[in-house]
């Protein structure tokens, strides 16, 4: 299996695309990282609060602790700075909540613009690619086969006449030619649809 031509301008065609394909695919990714990084910048609040809440609560349940060794009323003080801790909990679960929410999105919305996009890519690039190997092949295989010359010859015939042009011709045409078996129209034209293949005889 041929993977590039054997034509040098056939060949450069099909490594300039390749070369924009990987090109294009690494666009992609690095867009998609960097919208990524932008929304993780919303989880910077949610990281904040739960910095100030886990400070808080470590706070408060201190003071609880150092509240309750008041003698007589330290149950009654320990009791609403507890209180106060648990508010503080809530808050520092709550930007718990907001930073994994936001990353989650983040994550996704990388993700799915790297698939469109590559996929975008694929089925513009890779379709003429697998196209052009399975082709090469056909074609090589059928120059391989006895006659060969004699198919490639036929299926030059069977194509665009405009690409005959290149071939002179003998009287009575290339068909007649062809059906009398003249050897070097018979090269010219399988040699005529090899080039049209990027291979070479």
């Amino acid at each position: 299996m041929r993977l590039y031509a054997q034509t040098p301008a056939r060949r450069s065609r099909q490594m300039l695309a390749d070369l924009i394909a990987v090109v294009l695919i690494a666009a992609a990714v690095k867009f998609a990282l960097a919208v990524h990084d932008a929304i993780m910048l919303l989880a910077e609040p949610g990281r904040k609060a739960q910095s100030a809440g886990d400070s808080l609560a470590g706070g408060l349940g201190d003071a609880g602790d150092a509240a309750s060794k008041v003698p007589f009323v330290g149950g009654s003080l320990k009791k609403p700075l507890l209180s106060a801790a648990d508010a503080a909990t809530g808050l520092s679960d709550a930007g718990k909540s907001l930073e994994g929410m936001v990353g989650h999105l983040a994550a996704l919305a990388a993700v799915a613009l790297i698939v469109l996009s590559v996929s975008f890519v694929l089925l513009l690039w890779l379709p003429p690619r697998l196209l052009w190997i399975r082709r090469s092949s056909t074609t090589r295989r059928l120059l391989d086969a006895p006659g060969g010359n004699d198919l490639l010859a036929l299926r030059a015939l069977t194509g665009p006449q405009r690409r005959l042009a290149t071939i002179s011709v003998p009287p009575g045409g290339l068909a007649d030619a062809w059906r009398r078996g003249d050897q070097e129209v018979i090269a010219d034209l399988s040699r005529l649809t090899l080039r049209q293949a990027g291979l070479r005889p």
